[in-house]
């Protein structure tokens, strides 16, 4: 289970998910990258790629959506990659830090 150390910088003070959820959606994050997650790409300070496999596509389009509900600052953006499903993050300037603890929870728990 996550704990509040593990949500400093995650959530920032413009997310809506009531604050008892929120542990639930990072544990929901680190599932799919240690599940789905193959490579991961920093575009940008504010834009990265995740290559995913193909058969997590459904659970991080229902996660991602039900994200932008909370953090609308959030743009994700699928699209098919030979056998892989490439989905980009993009996040306004002022959000790059809640991007920067993203990635870094995505690379401590990529597939292998």
């Amino acid at each position: 289970m996550a704990t509040d150390d593990d949500l400093a910088g995650w959530a920032p003070e413009a997310c809506t998910l009531p604050t008892a959820e929120r542990p639930l959606r990072l544990a929901e994050f680190d599932d799919l990258f240690a599940v789905a997650l193959r490579e991961q790409q920093r575009l940008s300070p504010t834009r990265l790629r995740w290559r995913l496999d193909p058969a997590a596509e459904q659970a991080a389009r229902d996660l991602t959506s039900r994200e932008t509900e909370c953090c609308s600052f959030f743009s994700f953006t699928f699209a098919p990659a030979d056998d892989a499903v490439n989905l980009e993050v993009a996040v306004p300037e002022a959000q790059a830090g809640i991007l920067d603890a993203l990635a870094d929870r995505a690379a401590a728990r990529i597939r292998s």
